[in-house]
């Protein structure tokens, strides 16, 4: 066989076998990549996304739409060819597997938590959206969670009310740490609480509870490093009664990214005339009850993504747009917000036509 042949044979079947040990060579990364886009003022699944029911809608146009993120599942065992080919891809990202699953997080933990935080973005969105309106939202303190094991578990459950703690009123979820640390471990702190069976019947009922119980509970010393806390084992969040129903349907979507979106959706639909002016906008960003944007995850794959759906205009938490303006997709502008306000400023003008002032994200910001 000639030297060259020989040569050209060795180097072929040399790469056959790289190539066959990097398919069965696993490696700790996982891939994120563009997800699907939703029009929060259109229809998903045969249905609107937002449905407004006991007060006056207007009709809207133009495209208000949340983004997402494409993750591989937890247990989902990448190979290095896999992780080699994500890697010089443009629109994906391979990240380290703790980075998406942390603490060995298992798929059915991950969705549930998915699930719980798009639940609560929802709530908040609602609540921006109408305090934005100047429409009055009751609101109170719960019970979030109580962890197994702790001393509240059987005393306290999710979605009980909490009234006052020590006989202290309380008005923020903050305020029970607070007071419940104000103890000593080992010592007993007690909570007055309407139960959430009650709270749910008087909803229901369009009346204030009045079945109010007092609960003691034992402290226990919290596990963190340092000085002794004392803790009961339980977080606290807060609820809230609407004026009107506001329901928000988009399944097999997770995490709190899509709040902002859906509060300039719900400000849309209860005002007259269209916040895009018939625009493609996108965006994405975490909101709280007071109308404050937060980061999220994947801001890169979520502009892709955007603009490939035919998005003009990427509404951008401030605290991501150094690592957005990094890559920008051709045609898209990122536009800069770290408030509902902001974000409705931004869509004047952009439905105006006036875009040359509008907060655009640089490299620095």
């Amino acid at each position: 066989m000639p030297r060259r042949t020989a040569t050209m044979l060795a180097s072929t079947l040399m790469l056959i076998a790289l190539l066959c040990a990097g398919v069965f060579i696993r490696v700790p990364y996982a891939e994120m990549s563009p997800g699907p886009t939703v029009n929060t003022l259109g229809d998903h699944g045969g249905e609107p996304v937002l449905h407004i029911s006991g007060r006056k809608t207007y009709p809207t146009s133009g495209h208000l739409n949340m983004t997402t993120v494409r993750v591989t599942s937890a247990d989902y065992k990448m190979n290095l060819v896999e992780a080699v080919y994500g890697w010089l891809a443009h629109d994906n990202k391979v990240v380290p597997h703790d980075t998406l699953y942390p603490d060995g997080k298992t798929e059915e933990q991950s969705t549930q938590e998915n699930a719980e935080e798009f639940s609560q973005s929802q709530e908040s969105a609602k609540v921006a959206a109408l305090k934005e309106l100047d429409i009055p939202v009751k609101s109170w303190v719960i019970v979030s969670t109580v962890l197994k094991g702790s001393p509240a578990e059987g005393k306290l459950h999710a979605g009980d009310v909490i009234k006052s703690v020590d006989g202290t009123a309380v008005k923020a979820p903050e305020d029970v740490a607070k007071l419940v640390t104000k103890h000593k471990p080992g010592e007993k702190v007690r909570f007055t609480i309407v139960p959430a069976k009650a709270q749910a019947a008087a909803e229901k009922e369009n009346r204030t509870p009045t079945e109010v119980q007092n609960v003691t509970i034992t402290t226990a010393k919290s596990d963190d490093t340092g000085e002794d806390r004392a803790i009961v084992g339980i977080s606290a969040g807060t609820d809230h009664t609407f004026p009107f129903t506001i329901d928000i349907k988009l399944a097999d979507v997770g995490g709190p990214s899509a709040g902002l979106m859906f509060a300039l959706g719900i400000y849309d639909k209860l005002t007259p005339g269209n916040l895009t002016g018939g625009t493609f906008v996108a965006g994405t960003g975490t909101i709280d009850d007071e109308g404050k944007v937060g980061p999220i995850g994947g801001i890169e794959m979520k502009t892709v993504g955007a603009r490939e759906k035919g998005a003009k205009y990427f509404l951008t938490p401030k605290d991501n747009c150094a690592t957005a303006a990094g890559d920008v997709p051709d045609g898209l502008t990122l536009v800069k917000v770290d408030t509902i306000g902001d974000a409705l400023g931004a869509l004047k003008d952009i439905r105006s036509g006036d875009t040359a002032d509008l907060p655009k994200c640089t490299t620095k910001g």
